[in-house]
């Protein structure tokens, strides 16, 4: 019996990132840098499973194709290396720049090792590259934020333009989390705390234009299960102008992240997350990452709400699709009795009428829209959801083990692991009451981005 080739693994996801081998698991310092994107990942280079914490390293053109570069960041005498962030210093206010060579710099959690029981603090640390991500040279002066409470940790830092200024956010404890700022990503001045009950841990923190109304914009902070606080910033406090949002439903959607230094002329959110406590027997690797998706703060009747959906750049691995239109869908009918694979890209707007429930079933899964309970279900998770006029719109991304569940353009999302029998290959759309309508679908099946 002869072992499959790296990536072609029977349960090795194959558009979505992971690594070669061993644990990984938080996206960390994502950042845009000469027409790269960078993702890196917290990485046990020596397990299956969580430990060594290690910042693994892959580099993309296109958000889908990813290359695997030696472990970043590795731990030292100092401790391991958790969760952080990392920005291009275009303006080189920390003075890490080489020549013409601008400087990505990275700013990340050290977790001191335990000493006879007692367990050592966390503190943040800085290192800088001139070489585009391949080579680290960690500051001199690190610790630049000393330990402040127990499992301080997952700095996000970010520029803000009108006061020149560096902002971070960092996870405190508990539901508690601050705010700094800086002139040169070394001296940290504190701003304020920020408690937000319900949330632990991996904020991010950005500005977005708001779609629609009357535009303008508003800063979104995010936690690591995505749900989210709007409001505005003036370079010294985020003052939040909502409760605690939600567009993220999926069970398997975690330490959510976004790319900082997309060029101006793209001006996408870009966000990815580590789609936690996916199983992978008799694997090399252990854990994967979602689809990258753009985010969107659109203007709603109830104020600004983001909405999230799979990036373009998805649509370059379409295989020739299959294409339904004016379809009266009846109950036990399934238009897709034909298809089978493992890898498919799907969006469909379906007019709901009278039917009790409207759903896909993938591989034995289903994905359920139940119109009298106004909830959408997918893996275990649910959302709210309500048809618009009488019609949904859903997209699905189907990879080997996982679906990514969008609704009404990415007003919600259930981003899910699942481990399918190995020989269900199966699709089904079907509703269940009074008839309902198709009034268009799409089903793509894609190729796989590994060699």
């Amino acid at each position: 019996m002869t072992t499959p080739s790296l990536y072609h693994e029977a349960l090795r996801p194959q558009f979505h990132f992971t690594a070669a081998r061993n644990w990984l698991n938080d996206p960390n310092g994502l950042v845009h840098h000469n027409g790269e994107y960078h993702l890196f990942f917290q990485h046990n280079p020596h397990g299956l499973e969580w430990g060594n914490m290690t910042w693994g390293h892959a580099v993309s053109t296109d958000l889908l194709r990813w290359r695997q570069l030696p472990d970043a960041i590795e731990p030292d005498a100092e401790g391991t290396i958790f969760s952080g962030s990392a920005v291009v210093d275009t303006l080189d206010t920390g003075g890490f720049g080489k020549g013409a060579e601008t400087a990505i710099v990275a700013l990340f959690t050290v977790a001191r090792p335990d000493s006879a029981g007692i367990k050592s603090p966390y503190v943040q640390s800085l290192a800088s590259s001139t070489d585009c991500g391949r080579s680290w040279t960690r500051y001199a002066g690190n610790p630049v934020i000393p330990f402040i409470a127990e499992g301080n940790r997952d700095p996000k830092v970010v520029w803000h333009a009108p006061t020149r200024k560096w902002v971070m956010t960092l996870y405190l404890k508990d539901d508690s989390f601050a705010f700094f700022n800086s002139p040169d990503l070394k001296n940290w001045r504190h701003l304020h705390d920020m408690t937000v009950p319900g949330t632990s841990e991996c904020p991010d923190f950005f500005e977005m234009p708001i779609l629609g109304g009357d535009g303008g914009s508003k800063w979104v902070w995010t936690a690591a299960d995505g749900r989210y606080l709007v409001g505005s910033f003036d370079g010294h406090r985020f003052t939040t102008e909502t409760g605690l949002l939600q567009a993220e439903y999926g069970r398997n959607s975690y330490a959510v992240q976004t790319f900082s230094d997309i060029l101006p002329e793209d001006g996408r959110r870009i966000q990815i997350a580590w789609m936690r406590e996916g199983k992978y027997p008799g694997m090399p690797f252990n854990q994967q990452m979602s689809i990258p998706c753009e985010l969107q703060l659109r203007s709603t009747p109830s104020g600004p709400r983001l909405t999230k959906l799979p990036v373009r750049e998805i649509e370059s691995l379409h295989e020739p699709g299959h294409h339904w239109a004016n379809l009266a869908l009846q109950p036990g009918a399934n238009p897709l009795s034909e298809l089978k694979g493992d890898l498919w890209h799907i969006r469909a707007e379906i007019e709901v009428g009278d039917a009790a429930q409207v759903g896909f079933r993938i591989r034995g899964e289903a994905a359920v829209f139940d119109a009298r309970e106004g909830r959408i279900s997918c893996l275990g998770a649910s959302a709210p959801m309500k048809a618009r006029d009488a019609r949904i719109r859903l997209e699905l991304l189907i990879d080997r083990t996982s679906v990514e569940l969008f609704g009404n353009d990415g007003e919600v999302a259930l981003t899910s692991c699942f481990l399918p029998s190995a020989d269900d290959h199966d699709l089904e759309l079907f509703t269940t009451g009074p008839p309902a309508r198709v009034i268009s679908m799409e089903a793509y099946p894609l190729r796989s981005v590994w060699p």
